[in-house]
């Protein structure tokens, strides 16, 4: 074999092995100082200068103009809370309580960050929007699921995916939300039923 044919072989397989390899660190695992608190995991290394290039390459991959955690905590769940993988054709609970902190919202997405569409237009759940039940502390329920119920209030659609996520975003986060994590107090997610 000649020389210059060996040499753009080797070039072209090192940037097919390298190149895959990155894409394949890059998508497969989350990156950073992660914390898994129940079903819920978060890096809280997120938006700032600590973040190594593989954790900002993941951001810019799957969450655009991540904030610093003083300003936002980030939770994501790909399963419930007995660690089954969340099924779009099940409907889940999501239940918690009041967080410590200005602002939050849940959201479901499938696969690389992408919105479900449903017949609703219903993608998202949060502080703004739910009648928080009247106890102390103030307490939510989150119904996601295929079927539309008539009442829409607290109720997310799956749209019938096979596979979803749910990202819990915690707005200027105050107590153990922001100085410990694994500990804070993050909802539960319940599966109901299956169709």
């Amino acid at each position: 074999m000649r020389g210059w044919l060996r040499y753009t072989l080797c070039v072209v397989t090192g940037l097919v092995v390298g190149g895959g390899a990155a894409i394949y660190q890059v998508r497969s695992a989350d990156l950073g100082r992660q914390v898994i608190n129940g079903p819920w995991s978060t890096n809280t290394d997120n938006g700032t200068a600590d973040a190594s290039a593989l954790a900002r390459a993941r951001v810019a991959l799957f969450g655009l103009l991540a904030l610093p955690a003083k300003e936002a905590m980030y939770y994501q769940a790909r399963t419930d809370s007995s660690g089954a993988a969340l099924d779009g054709r099940c409907t889940y609970v999501v239940r918690g309580t009041a967080f410590d902190a200005r602002w939050w919202s849940l959201t479901l997405y499938q696969g690389e960050g992408w919105l479900v569409p449903n017949a609703a237009n219903i993608y998202s759940a949060g502080s703004g929007s739910l009648i928080m039940m009247e106890s102390k502390p103030a307490q939510f329920a989150i119904r996601v699921g295929p079927d539309i119920p008539a009442e829409t209030n607290g109720f997310i659609p799956t749209g019938g995916v096979s596979a979803f996520d749910l990202t819990l975003r915690v707005y200027h986060p105050q107590g153990a939300l922001l100085d410990d994590p694994a500990r804070a107090r993050l909802p539960s997610i319940t599966k109901e039923r299956c169709a």
